[in-house]
């Protein structure tokens, strides 16, 4: 690879993760607005309703998993590791955790599920193209 491709996917994972905070904005004023509850519960993290609560969850998803595909994807680009195949397993994962935040939003499990193994077993791929990398230069 010549340029910075393997950081696009990384740019495309930081939107889905401010497209869901946008998201949680909006379903938490509505609730609000509709006086299902109080604005000082989001505060004190006292009953947050389900409008919310799995924008919410599918936030903290994005900070789980995905901190070992942003360090994967920075070994791969600092050891010169990133081919093509590497930025393909990067878009899928990053695809995945796409369905599967819109699967966790709109409450579609089996497919929710099916995308997460998806991107987990494109993650562990790059980990193991990284180790083979390191191995064999």
């Amino acid at each position: 690879m010549t340029g910075f491709e393997m950081f696009w996917p990384l740019l495309a994972h930081a939107f889905l993760v401010f497209g869901l905070y946008a998201l949680l904005v909006v379903r938490r004023a509505a609730v609000v607005r509709a006086g299902k509850v109080e604005r000082i519960a989001f505060r004190e993290n006292l009953a947050e309703p389900e409008e919310s609560r799995v924008v919410n969850r599918a936030i903290a998803n994005q900070f789980e998993l995905p901190v070992l595909f942003y360090a994967v994807s920075v070994l791969l680009f600092m050891t010169e590791a990133d081919n093509l195949a590497a930025v393909a397993l990067a878009w899928i994962f990053v695809l995945a955790r796409y369905v599967q935040a819109a699967m966790q939003v709109i409450g579609n499990l089996p497919l929710r599920r099916l995308s997460f193994m998806l991107g987990f077993v494109a993650l562990f791929l790059m980990w193991l193209w990284l180790a083979i990398w390191m191995a064999t230069s």
